[in-house]
């Protein structure tokens, strides 16, 4: 099996499992409790805590430990709107993950907050100036996603940022495709608030975590025993802090070196399929994207017919998110870059790991070629069936 579907999950990694496995057996207590078992799960709660603000730059007071991306995603945005001193007015854009675009609907139909949902070009990106134009004298936050999760498209986090800052706006970044594979230094991204999950970094699916400026107000979405500093009650996950701790570390430790390596792999899988796929289209931004996502329209085919030609033949991928595979729709990512319908449900997206072999993308591209063959093949035998 060559898996390409990393973007949805990724398989968690022995040295993550391994630094988990004493949290789950011997050091098992909770962190609250005031007795030497507890002591010693706070004290590697703590230990997690101090290795992730070191990898983005900041204090280990500014770290909360989530469920996962989608919960750090409604903390922050829930959390920073309902308690800024500021506005009823949030920035989006047209791209945004589910858990970031359901949760401003939420705000905007329970709480009364406008949203400004900005369009995006048709290879997915965001220019400072539309931003500065979108941007009001009562906006309250703005959020806008660091790498698409179905198309790969950046945004320039950094200058966005810029724009935000001169404003007075805190700009929050739902960074959890982008993890693992780019730059997260907070103070030079210039984010007030980021967004991580730790299954697309190789821990067990449940840990999360987001990054919270010191001095941005936050109400907390969760309540209860008041931990994380009151600002994400329950029980915490040690094993998973623990583990999303070094699970960032291996995967930020190998940067630029594997970015650069998955880059030009990823290249050469773009190439072979735009040369090899007749009509093969690729999405999102040519050069401004993820260097372990490669996504495809296939006209003239159904996603979900290329997608188990290629089962058959040992790749696993997926047609998009995962969060909407359920769905009929076409994807509204897609949509939002001007691709049209009936081409929008013939998308294929392959994204894969750090421990990917330029070789596995090889084989895989020519499966791919394979498949599209036969699926339009399929399609060509239906079609005059139907005749």
């Amino acid at each position: 099996m060559i898996y390409l579907d990393a973007a949805a999950t990724a398989p968690a990694r022995r040295e993550v499992l391994e630094e988990m496995w004493p949290l789950l057996t011997s050091v098992f207590g909770n962190p609250s409790s005031h007795h030497a078992i507890g002591e010693a799960a706070a004290a590697e709660l703590a230990r997690a805590r101090a290795g992730v603000a070191a990898l983005l730059g900041c204090r280990p007071s500014e770290v909360v430990f989530t469920s996962g991306g989608t919960e750090a995603n409604n903390l922050a945005l829930k959390g920073m709107a309902l308690a800024a001193p500021r506005g009823r007015h949030i920035v989006t854009s047209a791209i945004e993950h589910p858990a970031v675009l359901e949760t401003l609907a939420y705000l905007r139909d329970f709480h009364g907050f406008r949203l400004t949902v900005m369009p995006v070009s048709a290879t997915g990106r965001i220019t400072p100036e539309a931003l500065e134009a979108a941007l009001e004298v009562g906006t309250t936050l703005c959020t806008l996603m660091y790498a698409n999760n179905e198309v790969g498209t950046l945004q320039d986090i950094a200058a966005l940022s810029d724009v935000c800052r001169r404003a007075g706006v805190p700009l929050h970044s739902d960074a959890v495709q982008a993890a693992g594979w780019l730059p997260l230094d907070v103070d030079a991204l210039g984010v007030s608030a980021l967004s991580i999950s730790g299954h697309k970094l190789g821990t067990p699916k449940g840990i999360g975590l987001l990054y919270l400026r010191s001095g941005t107000p936050c109400e907390p979405v969760l309540h209860g025993g008041g931990q994380e500093r009151g600002r994400r009650s329950g029980t915490e996950n040690v094993a998973g802090a623990v583990g999303v701790a070094r699970a960032l570390e291996l995967a930020q430790r190998a940067l630029p070196a594997a970015a650069a390596l998955a880059s030009e792999a990823r290249a050469s899988f773009i190439g072979a399929i735009l040369a090899d796929v007749p009509e093969a289209v690729l999405t999102g931004d040519a050069h401004h994207r993820l260097p372990n996502l490669a996504s495809f329209c296939f006209p003239g085919v159904s996603g979900e017919s290329v997608l188990l030609e290629l089962d058959r033949r040992g790749v696993v991928c997926s047609s998009g998110s995962a969060c909407a595979a359920a769905s009929s729709e076409p994807s509204a990512v897609l949509l939002a870059l001007g691709i049209d319908a009936e081409t929008a449900s013939s998308a294929v997206r392959f994204s894969w790991t750090q421990d990917t072999t330029p070789g596995d993308l090889e084989e895989a591209a020519r499966a791919v070629a394979d498949a599209v063959r036969a699926a339009r093949s399929l399609g060509a035998i239906q079609g005059s069936g139907a005749r």
